[in-house]
Formats: structure tokens, C-alpha cells, sequence
């Protein structure tokens, strides 16, 4: 028996609606195919391998976690998953959430 662990990254999926994540860095980003990520994930596990990371980008985010400090890697994920500004109808920029030192409510 083998296992083997799929680590995607951000995907095109309902996670970021769902988690009412659509106004931060990460949900407005581009993410990868869900239906790519399968195919690596499925390859991966019929050869046998134990750990698969798909997508460069995220191979690299993955690279740089064994060398970046964990403080620092957190702060880089707060970031991502903040609220971003928005315009409301009249065109003007605001905050879905406001920040009261480093809590978003």
C-alpha cells in the first residue's frame, strides 16, 4: 500500500466563495485547474511517489518554506488572506472590514 500527499496550492474551486474569501489577495487571484491538479495528483499516485507539489509557483513557495523562517512564511499567508480594497457604485475605495491593530472585523 502506498499514500500519497497532494499539495495543490491555491485551486479554481468553491473554497474561496464558500470560505468568503472572494475580496482578499488570494481569492481574487488566478489558481490552478482543478482538473490539472487531479491529473498530477493521480500520476503521482500511480507511480508510487509519496509527496506531490503542483505548479511551479507553488513548488517554489514550497522550496522556500524549508528556508524561510515560520514567522515570516505566516505573515506572507495573513497577507493573502486579508481583505483587499474595493470601490463601491460611486467609485469609491474602502475596506469590506476594518483593522483594529492586527484584527480585521
Amino acid at each position: 500500500m502506498t499514500v500519497t500527499c497532494l499539495m495543490p496550492g491555491a485551486t479554481e474551486t468553491e473554497f474561496f466563495e464558500r470560505a468568503d474569501l472572494m475580496d482578499t489577495k488570494i481569492g481574487q487571484s488566478k489558481k490552478d485547474h482543478p482538473a490539472e491538479v487531479a491529473s498530477i495528483g493521480f500520476e503521482a499516485m500511480m507511480k508510487g511517489e509519496g509527496d506531490v507539489v503542483s505548479g511551479w509557483h507553488n513548488k517554489l513557495r514550497a522550496a522556500i518554506a524549508d528556508v524561510v523562517p515560520a514567522g515570516i512564511l505566516a505573515e506572507q499567508h495573513r497577507k493573502q488572506a486579508e481583505p483587499v480594497p474595493h470601490s463601491d457604485s460611486d467609485g469609491n475605495l474602502g475596506m469590506r472590514w476594518h483593522r483594529v491593530g492586527k484584527i480585521w472585523h
